[in-house]
C-alpha cells in the first residue's frame, strides 16, 4: 500500500505542468462559451426592443441591403436617440406640473396670461409610412371620452355628427371642435392625440389656477358682497379672454384646454377672438427689418447645409422616401419639411418606409385614415428654417445610403439620427444668435405690448382673470427670443408647449409682481430685467421650494425705455427701418 501511494505521489509531481495546462484550457473554454451566450442574448433583446412591437422599426421595415448587420448593432442606441427626438412630440407623461405657482404664501394670484402652441397635428406634406395612428390609446383617455361625450350630447347638428360645430357668430362660425376622424392624420390638422394633449394641459391649469383665480365660482357668487371699483368702463370685462389664429388646429386646441380648465357653463359662454397674425402683433406687425433678418439667417443656413454633403444626401434620401410629392428639379431643398415628415413617423410609432429601385415607396397606407381636405391650414410657420451652423465633427456619421441598383432599401436609424441631430444642433445655436434675438424683438413687440396691457388691467381692478393666446411654434419662438429665454431645445417648440405669465399682489404691501413659467419651469431669472437682485425670492410651497417674482414696473420700463436698445433705435417704426449691419460672411458662425 505504501509503495502504491509513493508511486501516485511521484506520478502527480512529474505531471503537474500537464494538469495546469488542462485546467487553464478548460477555464478558457468556459469563458469563451459564456461570452458567446451573453452576446447572443444582448443581440436578441436589442432586436425585441426595436422591431418586435410594431414601433418605429416594426415588422414592416427591412434593413437596407447594403447595411448588413449595422442597423441591428445600432438599434439599442438608436432607440435612445429617438426618445430624445420624441420629446417635441409631447407625450402625455411629459405634460406635468413642475414649478407652476398658483398659491404662494403671502401673495394673491391676480391673473394669468397663457401662450400655447397647438397640439399634435398631421404633417404639412403627405408622407409614405405604415401604421400611422394619430388617435388616443385603444383603452381610451378619460378626458377625451368626457369631452367627446359632452360635445356629442350637446350637439345640435341635424346630421347626427359626433362632434359639435362652433355656432357663435364670428370668424370661427362652423369650425368643428373635434378632428374629423378618430385615427387619422389630416394635412396640418389637429389630431385626437393633439386633443388629448391640450385636455391634459387644461387639467393641469385647472389644478393650479382655477381655485386661486375664482374661476370655479358662479357669476352670482362673484357679484355678491363685492364692490366694483373699476374706473375703466370701456375696458374688456370678460373673466376669460381667448385669442387664436384662424386655423382649426389652434382653435380646437384652445377650446380643448379651456374645457378642462373651466366649469361647463363658463365654457359654453366663451367668446373667441381672432388674431390675424401668428405673432399676435395686434397692429404692430409690418416690419421690413424682421424680413431682412430672417432672409439673412436662411441664407446662412443654406450655406451651412451645402457644407455638409453627407447630411444633404441623407435629407434627399429620407425626403424622397417619405414625401409623396414629386421633388423639384433641384431635389428637396427644405430640410425642415423632411424633419416634419420624420416627426409624423416618430411621434406616432409608425414603421419607417422603404422604396423600390424605381423610387416607389413600399410602405402601405391602407390602414391610415388619411383625409385629404382643401386645407387653409398649411402655413405652419416660415420661421422653421436652419438658422445657424454646426461643426461637422460634432455629429455622428450616418449609415451609408443604399446603392442605386438595389431592389429595395429602407430609411435606417443612422439616417434619421444624422438628419435630426444636425437639425437639433442648428436649432440650439440659432436660438443664441444675435439675429434671432433681434428678429424676435421686432416680431414679438406687439404681443408683449398686449400682454403688458392685460397685466395692467388685472392689477387695476378689471374682471379679467385669465387670457389665452393659442398659437404656433413661431409664436413662442418670437416671444422667448425677445425675452431672452433659451432652453436646451433651442428654437424647437414641442407640441402643446405653454408659457405662463403669473401676476401676483403682495398681501402685505399691495405691490404687484409677476413670474414667467415655460413648460412648468420657472424661467424668470433668464429675463434680463428680472435676473439677480432685480427679482424677489419667495417661498413657493411647504417643502421650501422657492419662486422668483419680478416687479411689474420692470417689464413696463423695459417696454417703454429699453426694448429697442439692442436694435439701436428708440421705437418700433425706427427699428423697422434702421439698418442691422452688413450681411454676415458664410463662416461667421
Amino acid at each position: 500500500m505504501r509503495l502504491l501511494l509513493k508511486e501516485l505521489t511521484r506520478f502527480t509531481t512529474q505531471h503537474r505542468t500537464f494538469y495546469c495546462y488542462m485546467f487553464l484550457s478548460l477555464w478558457i473554454f468556459l469563458l469563451i462559451a459564456g461570452m458567446y451566450r451573453y452576446m447572443g442574448n444582448a443581440e436578441h433583446s436589442g432586436n425585441l426592443g426595436n422591431g418586435g412591437g410594431g414601433g418605429a422599426f416594426g415588422p414592416g421595415t427591412a434593413p437596407a441591403s447594403n447595411s448588413g448587420g449595422a442597423a441591428s448593432a445600432g438599434d439599442s442606441s438608436a432607440s435612445q436617440r429617438f426618445a430624445k427626438y420624441r420629446e417635441r412630440c409631447a407625450p402625455l407623461a411629459q405634460l406635468t406640473r413642475l414649478d407652476d405657482g398658483g398659491i404662494l404664501e403671502g401673495w394673491k394670484l391676480q391673473g394669468v396670461l397663457l401662450v400655447i402652441r397647438h397640439g399634435d397635428r398631421g404633417a404639412m406634406s403627405h408622407v409614405h409610412a405604415q401604421g400611422i395612428n394619430c388617435g388616443v390609446a385603444a383603452d381610451g383617455d378619460s378626458l377625451v371620452n368626457r369631452y367627446r361625450s359632452f360635445l356629442h350630447n350637446s350637439s345640435s347638428s341635424a346630421s347626427g355628427s359626433n362632434h359639435m360645430y362652433w355656432n357663435k357668430v364670428g370668424p370661427f362660425h362652423g369650425f368643428p371642435l373635434l378632428p374629423a376622424t378618430e385615427r387619422g392624420c389630416p394635412l396640418g390638422q389637429l389630431t385626437y392625440k393633439g386633443i388629448a394633449q391640450l385636455l391634459h394641459v387644461g387639467d393641469i391649469m385647472h389644478q393650479i389656477y382655477a381655485h386661486p383665480l375664482g374661476l370655479l365660482l358662479k357669476p352670482s357668487q362673484l357679484q355678491r358682497g363685492s364692490v366694483d371699483t373699476t374706473p375703466h368702463t370701456l375696458l374688456n370685462s370678460d373673466e376669460v379672454v381667448v385669442f387664436t389664429t384662424r386655423y382649426r388646429r389652434t382653435f380646437q386646441s384652445a377650446l380643448a384646454l379651456l374645457f378642462a380648465l373651466l366649469p361647463t357653463d363658463k365654457w359654453l359662454a366663451l367668446n373667441v377672438r381672432e388674431s390675424h397674425s401668428m405673432a399676435f402683433c395686434f397692429g404692430d406687425c409690418s416690419c421690413a427689418q424682421s424680413v431682412v433678418l430672417q432672409r439673412r439667417l436662411a441664407a446662412l443656413a443654406d450655406r451651412q447645409l451645402l457644407r455638409r454633403p453627407d447630411v444633404l444626401a441623407v435629407m434627399q434620401w429620407i425626403g424622397g422616401t417619405l414625401l409623396q410629392h414629386t421633388p423639384t428639379e433641384g431635389g428637396i431643398t427644405n430640410p425642415f419639411e423632411v424633419v416634419d415628415a420624420m416627426l409624423t413617423v416618430l411621434c406616432h410609432d409608425a414603421s419607417l418606409p422603404c422604396r423600390r429601385r424605381n423610387g416607389s415607396q413600399t410602405a402601405s397606407t391602407q390602414h391610415q385614415e388619411l383625409v385629404d381636405v382643401i386645407n387653409i391650414d398649411q402655413d405652419e410657420t416660415s420661421s422653421n428654417q436652419l438658422l445657424a451652423a454646426v461643426e461637422p465633427e460634432q455629429l455622428a456619421e450616418p449609415q451609408a445610403l443604399p446603392e442605386a441598383g438595389e431592389a429595395e432599401a429602407c430609411v435606417e436609424p443612422g439616417h434619421v439620427d444624422a438628419l435630426m441631430s444636425f437639425a437639433d444642433e442648428l436649432s440650439l445655436r440659432s436660438a443664441r444668435h444675435t439675429y434671432y434675438k433681434r428678429s424676435g424683438l421686432l416680431r414679438a413687440y406687439g404681443m408683449i405690448r398686449h400682454i403688458v396691457g392685460y397685466m395692467l388691467k388685472m392689477i387695476s381692478g378689471d374682471r379679467t382673470k385669465f387670457v389665452l393666446y393659442s398659437g404656433h411654434d413661431c409664436t413662442l419662438q418670437y416671444l422667448t427670443a425677445a425675452l431672452g429665454i433659451v432652453t436646451s431645445q433651442g428654437q424647437t417648440i414641442a407640441y402643446a408647449s405653454r408659457l405662463a405669465f403669473e401676476v401676483y399682489r403682495s398681501e402685505a404691501h399691495t405691490d404687484y409682481y409677476f413670474r414667467v413659467v415655460y413648460n412648468g419651469r420657472d424661467v424668470t431669472q433668464q429675463i434680463d430685467f428680472c435676473e439677480g437682485g432685480k427679482s424677489l425670492r419667495v417661498t413657493r410651497d411647504s417643502r421650501g421650494n422657492k419662486a422668483d417674482l419680478c416687479p411689474i414696473e420692470n417689464i413696463i420700463r423695459f417696454l417703454h425705455e429699453d426694448y429697442f436698445a439692442p436694435l439701436n433705435a428708440t421705437n418700433f417704426k425706427e427699428a423697422c427701418v434702421t439698418s442691422v449691419g452688413n450681411t454676415p460672411k458664410a463662416n461667421e458662425f
